[in-house]
């Protein structure tokens, strides 16, 4: 079959299309008559991908680490005896107030709630925030400390120790154990002893404040008396010139006859 020479051309034309889609030349392609350009892929495209794959690994990894590091220092913080500062911000008895403030800011940074989606972090934080502040109130760490020194010298007598001992020298795990917990004892023991004394002041001050009232009733009703005494002294007045124009009484009005005497002789 012979083709018109306008038939001719619109083959050669399809056919040179096709070698395009072929060969890519040009960086285009044409697919069912629409341009898309040719993806070209050099010699170094797969190792830069792997490279970056690495990397966001790595990165996960290291959001994993630290999220686990908040999440046991928020355990750790909610485990510990909430009456013992030191061991809420995990620090050694008697320690400056310089360490005191870089260890909260370490760990208040580490857990803060905004920094974390663990649902414990407020209270975590709220008691290391609580921990801080006694620590840094001087009576309060005087206090604490003398509590650690005689849950000490408890330990020291129950085992027969003293201070020249080699186990008070160098304390062993049992006996720091030992002390531990001895301590909790004294501090819940001192506890106690502040509530009861805290409850025993609030009834006698409340004893006090209910005498303060009754003498405050007491003065009113009296102030009360005297002001109606003062309002009905009018009336009382008036009651008595009543009275006394009515000759006092029965037969007040008349006059009494003055009886003679008869002269003697």
């Amino acid at each position: 079959m012979t083709l018109t020479s306008p038939d001719a051309k619109r083959v050669k034309r399809e056919g040179d299309e096709r070698d395009e889609v072929k060969n890519g030349e040009g960086g285009w392609k044409r697919e069912d008559g629409v341009e898309r350009v040719a993806k070209k892929e050099d010699d170094g495209g797969d190792g830069e991908g792997d490279a970056q794959d690495d990397l966001d690994a790595l990165e996960g990894l290291e959001s994993e680490a630290k999220e686990f590091m908040k999440d046991s220092e928020i355990d750790r913080i909610l485990k510990a005896f909430r009456l013992d500062a030191y061991a809420v911000l995990d620090l050694q008895p008697g320690v400056g107030e310089s360490d005191i403030k870089k260890c909260y800011r370490v760990k208040s940074l580490l857990i803060h709630p905004d920094k974390t989606r663990n649902p414990l972090a407020p209270d975590a934080f709220d008691r290391l925030k609580k921990a801080q502040t006694e620590l840094m109130d001087e009576k309060h760490r005087e206090r604490l400390d003398e509590a650690i020194a005689d849950a000490r010298m408890l330990v020291m007598r129950e085992k027969g120790l003293n201070r020249d001992s080699a186990e008070v020298k160098e304390p062993s795990e049992e006996f720091r154990r030992e002390w531990r917990e001895k301590t909790k004892f004294v501090l819940i023991e001192n506890e106690q002893r502040r509530r009861r004394q805290v409850k025993a002041q609030m009834q006698e001050e409340g004893r006090e404040q209910k005498r303060v009232e009754e003498e405050r009733e007491e003065r009113k009703r009296k102030r009360d008396s005297e002001v109606k005494w003062e309002e009905s002294r009018e009336e009382r007045i008036g009651s008595w010139r009543e009275f006394a124009k009515k000759g006092g009484g029965a037969g007040g009005g008349e006059k009494k006859k003055k009886k003679k005497v008869k002269p003697l002789g």
